[in-house]
């Protein structure tokens, strides 16, 4: 398991890259990729979530975000 200083560095890092990048895709005008960047932010956050707290597996299986399963 995770102390609590290791997973604040890893959000840190999580954000600072994150950030960086869909700043610099917003400055040169390229919503598509600032929105992809937002989309892995999110996913990266959720699978350090989980790693942290996993759900249970009933829970896992819900769509997050309206999206529905293939």
């Amino acid at each position: 398991m995770m102390t609590k200083d290791q997973l604040a560095v890893e959000l840190k890092r999580i954000a600072t890259t994150q950030i960086s990048d869909i700043t610099r895709a917003v400055k040169e005008g390229q919503k598509s990729i600032a929105l992809n960047e937002v989309r892995d932010m999110a996913q990266r956050l959720n699978l350090l979530a989980d790693a942290f707290c996993p759900k249970p597996a009933a829970a896992q299986a819900e769509p997050v975000d309206g999206a529905e399963a293939a």
